[in-house]
């Protein structure tokens, strides 16, 4: 099952071409770029990265990778997120230059400012669509956008997540599930279904939040797992701790444990374009042989059942937003919650019955 293994430096995250069997490895200072052969190419360099959607570039705000060498980006140093259009035309950069509110569109050198996202854009493989974080301490909205012309054009719709501190939404290479990693407090992981927006999977690994005080085996334990370490191919994959992997059909819910494959505490995961996986630990990178993904759905009933939303509204106030099993057009009107419910939905109401 493992196809090739070689050394590696720290690697804290893996990010996948979206077509080309390449992938990038973010390290303290330098990426390894890495076509699962020979050893990886090691490049100086920090900050967020993105990979053009057909060609082989990658780009930093300080370099520009391709097969024939490394160039200078000309990319602003402040930029803390980058995401290609599906076209290849457009540079999404987040956030603007002092204005955490907005973010920037780059076209052949001209900047446009657009709705606000952070920490990570994820194109549908089909293209036309995209979705992002707006994070927030109480709530984090997944906002869903069309993408249009070099322009993200939010829509009427959004997932609810619980507190902030969510890493970056990761497709499913069909394109029907969307998996979301977090948060702030604990290790959580929860897939929802495309177009539906219905969770089916909703889980923590490790420990639960405890409550405080905090003990310190808690945050030991929860800080010995990576914040990088699910993968998104024809299956879900999870890596452990302890070096272990589970690949989830998150079709029907079978789930399978590959204790025997890296033997050392993962760092980070990443499934290529092939469907194949690329794990990361503290020395090591280790390709791992999986199912081809089948074609991509598109997304023309999504944008169909959706509208897009003015480009000065706040998409909290006017999308319907939705956890997976329950929506809200609008939480103003909530008035009572139970313990069970979401922190969110608790503290809205106790604001709201207080009006």
């Amino acid at each position: 099952m493992i196809i090739n293994r070689v050394p590696a430096g720290p690697i804290e995250r893996l990010i996948g071409h979206p077509r080309l069997p390449l992938i990038a490895g973010i390290g303290p200072d330098v990426i390894h770029i890495w076509d699962g052969q020979g050893a990886p190419q090691v490049v100086a360099a920090s900050g967020p990265v993105a990979w053009h959607p057909t060609e082989p570039l990658l780009l930093n705000r300080t370099v520009r990778w391709t097969p024939d060498g490394v160039a200078p980006s000309d990319l602003a140093d402040h930029y803390d997120y980058l995401a290609f259009s599906p076209d290849g035309e457009t540079v999404f950069a987040s956030p603007s230059e002092g204005d955490w509110d907005h973010a920037d569109a780059i076209t052949n050198g001209r900047v446009e400012s657009g709705p606000r996202w952070d920490t990570g854009l994820a194109v549908h493989p089909a293209g036309g669509l995209a979705v992002a974080l707006q994070s927030e301490q109480g709530a984090t909205l997944a906002v869903f956008a069309r993408v249009n012309r070099g322009a993200l054009r939010l829509l009427d719709r959004a997932l609810i997540l619980d507190v902030d501190g969510y890493r970056a939404p990761i497709f499913s290479a069909d394109g029907r599930h969307i998996a979301i990693r977090g948060n702030a407090y604990e290790n959580t992981l929860a897939v929802f279904e495309f177009p539906s927006l219905r969770r089916v999977l909703s889980t923590t690994l490790g420990a639960p939040f405890p409550g405080y005080p905090i003990p310190d085996d808690w945050r030991a334990e929860m800080d010995s797992w990576s914040r990088h370490n699910i993968a998104f191919g024809a299956a879900l994959w999870i890596g452990t701790p302890s070096g272990s992997l589970v690949e989830i059909d998150v079709a029907d819910g079978n789930a399978v444990g590959h204790d025997e494959l890296v033997g050392a505490p993962i760092t980070a995961l990443a499934a290529m374009a092939t469907g194949n996986v690329v794990v990361a630990t503290a020395g090591e990178l280790v390709l791992i042989t999986a199912a081809a993904p089948a074609d991509p759905v598109g997304v023309e009933g999504f944008l169909t059942a959706t509208n897009e939303i003015p480009a000065d509204a706040d998409v909290w106030s006017v999308a319907t937003k939705t956890d997976g099993t329950r929506s809200w057009d609008d939480p103003a009107t909530v008035a009572e919650a139970e313990p069970t419910d979401p922190t969110w939905l608790r503290l809205q109401a106790e604001v709201n019955s207080q009006q």
